[in-house]
């Protein structure tokens, strides 16, 4: 009976590589496609364009572009692909200058049967490997052990794997013969990063991601979550939700009690600014020198002056001028002659009367 991934690779060749509607439609305007499947036209088209020689590692490594390049097939799981599968196909896509990659990835019955569950399905691998900018080609339903009728099959020249010894189905090394043909190349394994342990990570917070995708709507049933499980998780969910309302409540306390200080020491300094022009405002009116000091004594000095006026020359002409006679007043307002007192008249008759005499002589 034939298995899924038969099926789908016997419909692939059947429709070419195109079969996908999505793939169909972007062939037209799209010049970066994904990878071709092995056994496709286009595939076919690839290994019919070259004639294929026996390829030495020194030879590989000086093969000029344009042409015939040189065929590298790495293989594997690929579960969960992650940045150190990417890496790896990096590398061997990169072990000699001019490398048609070319990726095998087993299906989920011989996984299943030689290494355990897988999370994705064969399907979701295989297209992961094709949208992977280091393959060119994607080997599907690959085996377990390379074998040499399946590097001649698939024309290819080297196989790229990390160098540490790969022990299964009865051997210590599945690589083993690969590697005693020299067809084997070596790539470098990037450390703490694998499928194990992402699913470590996941079973290491199982509540977290159990609660987070309930969140978002999965059911119990679809999680496999038991119902006491399920109501731990339920209880779990409101105590987050009151701890983050304390939290978001604690936080806009403490928003409002800077804003609020924040305010006070803007109205302080206001205030001890104004402050400070209101004393200097007082200061400049009721200060020693200030205006209303200068104001009183000024009213001060001239009050002084009308009640105890200082004597003059001009004041002492007024009181002559007042204490004269009334009589000699108005003579001297009425420009009349002035008139004489009978003393005065009996001196002027006398000095006339010795004039004459004198004059006589």
């Amino acid at each position: 009976m034939a298995t899924a991934a038969e099926k789908r690779k016997r419909e692939d060749d059947d429709e070419g590589d195109y079969s996908d509607p999505v793939i169909k439609k972007l062939a037209k305007t799209v010049s970066c496609m994904p990878a071709i499947f092995d056994g496709t036209p286009e595939s076919q088209r690839e290994k019919d364009k070259w004639d294929f020689q026996p390829i030495s590692k020194e030879q590989a490594e000086i093969q000029p572009r344009g042409e015939r390049p040189v065929r590298v097939y790495a293989d594997g799981i690929f579960d969960l692909f992650h940045a150190g599968h990417a890496r790896a196909l990096m590398q061997a896509k990169n072990i000699f200058p001019n490398v048609y990659l070319l990726v095998g990835v087993c299906s989920d019955e011989l996984t299943h049967k030689s290494k355990g569950n897988t999370v994705l399905t064969e399907w979701e691998r295989y297209e992961a490997l094709r949208h992977c900018r280091y393959v060119d080609e994607v080997v599907r339903d690959a085996p377990w052990v390379v074998t040499p009728e399946f590097l001649e099959r698939h024309k290819i020249d080297f196989v790229a794997h990390d160098d540490a010894p790969y022990g299964s189905s009865g051997t210590d090394d599945i690589y083993k013969d690969i590697k005693a043909a020299g067809k084997f190349v070596a790539t470098q394994r990037t450390k703490d990063i694998s499928t194990s342990d992402i699913i470590a990570r996941l079973v290491k917070n199982y509540d977290t991601y159990v609660r987070r995708n309930l969140a978002r709507g999965y059911t119990a049933k679809d999680l496999n979550v038991g119902f006491i499980n399920y109501s731990k998780f339920r209880v779990q969910d409101k105590v987050d939700r009151v701890r983050k309302r304390v939290k978001s409540v604690e936080s806009k306390s403490k928003e409002f009690v800077s804003m609020v200080e924040g305010k006070g020491m803007e109205m302080f300094s206001k205030w001890e600014e104004r402050s400070r022009e209101l004393v200097g405002s007082f200061l400049d009116m009721f200060g020693a020198e200030g205006r209303l000091t200068k104001i009183v004594r000024g009213s001060t000095d001239y009050i002084k002056k009308a009640v105890s006026p200082v004597a003059s020359s001009e004041s002492s002409e007024d009181e002559d001028y007042y204490e004269q006679d009334d009589d000699d007043v108005l003579t001297s307002r009425l420009h009349l002659p002035e008139r004489r007192s009978p003393s005065s008249l009996r001196r002027n008759s006398l000095d006339e009367k010795k004039r004459l005499a004198n004059g006589s002589i």
